[in-house]
């Protein structure tokens, strides 16, 4: 079963990243969403995001955040601090109230897409 839900993650991963493959919206029934919120950062450049989280049932979490135009579905990986979102070649990095968006294929040392996101208190 965890297989399966793997492969149904990765599908969902990259129908996200094509945005036009399926005209309905996703809907992952078999996912059982614990809670979600949704922050607001604003970041260095002065752009403002809104990023959703949901964090499963089965402790899988995951997050939509904005890169370039789309909203993509970005999964949570083993980070060393902080909370590590993947998609693709894009990492949504949050530590407390902070984050920054990478695109690995700037190359290893290059500085984020976004930097210095902090979560707007409502």
């Amino acid at each position: 079963m965890k297989k399966w839900l793997s492969v149904l993650v990765t599908v969902a991963g990259l129908a996200a990243l094509n945005g036009n493959l399926w005209a309905a919206p996703l809907r992952l029934a078999e996912i059982q969403t614990k809670n979600r919120q949704t922050n607001k950062y604003t970041c260095a450049t002065g752009k403002i995001l809104q990023v959703t989280y949901w964090n499963t049932a089965n402790g899988q979490s995951f997050a939509l955040v904005p890169v370039k135009g789309q909203t993509l579905l970005f999964v949570n990986t083993l980070s060393g601090s902080g909370a590590k979102y993947q998609a693709g070649s894009y990492t949504w990095w949050t530590k407390g109230p902070r984050a920054d968006l990478y695109d690995a294929t700037e190359g290893e040392n290059a500085p984020p897409m976004l930097s210095d996101c902090v979560t707007i208190v409502r």
